[in-house]
């Protein structure tokens, strides 16, 4: 009878480890993310976490003219809250991270690194007036509410991947709509509606503003921070590119971005794969890149492939038959003929953090002779979105297009998969990084 206690007990005790291992999350946060009309002037910000947290640090990340103007210092309100006081400008978007791929300080008691999310909000106008001159009228929400149905229902491309019955739930939020009173309340209604597809390629713009639809917190298969103990001759290339050898030869480079802004920062790139043309073998580390130009990836897959390769195909939303799809288009990397080329072992490392076009970025490498993807699988999540004009002041972005991998497979709410799977928690990337240590070690056979 001891023996069966001793037993459970120890298999309670795993349960437990296990559930308050799991990194924390921002559960709640005032102002709510993506709300568009908060007052303006003295605010207090507070986060609420859903589990224990350390009150030895906190990583509020971000900067420049819409990171909030913080007055005194941040502060804990009991183990789950954390609260800061802010100055906010009338008329303003806001933003900033809990916790960013470079700074982890929120930290739950056990020691694990809150999950990434990134904030954005938006201010009224002076006195707390509506940041816009006009004000809605039922007939003007009545024909947005039908422009946004057709928009939903005939041209959004993954509709039917969603499994949503979209017409019983815009008619459940119909009334909501109908009353809203400016662009900003049919947007925070709106919001309501489409964030069931849980897809990152939907936003809003309101004028020059910019609303996301939804936001999910990922957590980066890495520890940057040690960067430099790990990787021997770490240098900074561009503010998106870092390159480092080991003592064998095996070089390194991180690629933080495919942003438009960063085609000049690839150059560092560039610059790095020239003096790596003779190693062994490559790591190219992309865990940390969430997207942008899809174009500007090509370039760089091209440096490795002798022949032009297929690598992804799509299907598109067809604009003269809404409902219904284009015939499937082809996509193809081709050899870049003007920068250095690369033709050794390759480990591209990988996880949740790549989404879209980094996502493409994968998909061509998986084609390059000699190339081992490492890591956990990536978001699954591109869209190619378009703009579609409700008529009351707001504009929703919806994907067009469905990517589908070689083979004709949609990897929409999947990701795509390693070929060396390496789950790691955040407390093996404390002192080490195991996708590193597995990419080295394939390098290396």
């Amino acid at each position: 009878m001891k023996s069966k206690i001793a037993i459970l007990l120890f298999f309670v005790g795993l349960l437990s480890a296990n559930t308050f291992a799991r990194p924390p999350k921002a559960i709640k946060i005032y102002p709510e993310n993506g709300a568009t009309d908060v007052k303006p002037g003295p605010t207090k910000i507070r986060i609420l976490f859903d589990q224990d947290m350390s009150s030895g640090g906190y990583s509020l990340c971000g900067g420049g003219e819409n990171y909030p103007e913080i007055v005194g210092r941040p502060r804990w309100s009991g183990k789950r809250a954390f609260v800061f006081s802010a100055n906010l400008k009338p008329d303003h978007e806001y933003s900033f991270g809990i916790n960013c791929p470079s700074a982890q300080n929120f930290k739950s008691v056990t020691g694990e690194s809150a999950e990434v999310l990134f904030v954005t909000f938006y201010t009224a106008g002076e006195d707390g007036a509506p940041n816009h001159q006009d004000t809605l009228t039922t007939e003007e929400n009545q024909a947005a509410f039908d422009a946004l149905k057709v928009a939903v229902t005939k041209n959004y491309s993954y509709r039917d991947l969603k499994g949503l019955d979209w017409q019983a739930v815009l008619e459940e939020y119909k009334p909501q709509l109908l009353q809203a009173s400016s662009p900003e309340k049919f947007v925070s209604v709106a919001k309501l509606v489409l964030s069931k597809a849980k897809d990152k390629h939907i936003w809003f713009k309101i004028g020059d503003k910019t609303i996301p639809c939804y936001t999910s917190p990922v957590t980066l298969n890495a520890n940057f921070k040690i960067l430099n103990e790990l990787v021997p001759n770490l240098k900074k290339e561009s503010n998106t590119i870092y390159s480092g050898r080991f003592d064998d030869g095996i070089g390194y480079i991180l690629i933080n971005s495919w942003a438009v802004h960063t085609e000049k920062e690839l150059e560092g790139f560039f610059a790095a794969l020239n003096h790596f043309s003779n190693a062994s073998g490559l790591i190219i580390d992309v865990r940390s890149n969430g997207g942008g130009s899809e174009p500007l990836a090509r370039q760089v897959a091209g440096c490795f492939i002798d022949k032009p390769k297929l690598y992804a195909k799509n299907i598109n939303v067809d604009p003269h038959n809404p409902g219904q799809f284009t015939p499937v288009y082809e996509r193809f990397v081709r050899p870049n003929k003007t920068r250095p080329k690369y033709r050794g072992k390759v480990a591209v490392l990988i996880g949740p953090v790549v989404m879209s076009s980094c996502e493409a970025f994968v998909l061509m490498m998986k084609q390059v002779p000699g190339c081992t993807i490492i890591g956990e699988p990536t978001q699954g999540s591109s869209g190619n979105p378009q703009p579609y004009d409700l008529g009351n002041g707001v504009t929703v972005f919806l994907p067009s297009w469905q990517t589908l991998l070689p083979d004709g497979t949609c990897f929409e709410g999947k990701g795509i998969m390693p070929d060396i799977p390496v789950k790691a928690g955040p407390e093996q990337f404390k002192n080490d990084d195991p996708i590193i240590a597995e990419a080295l070690k394939q390098l290396r056979k």
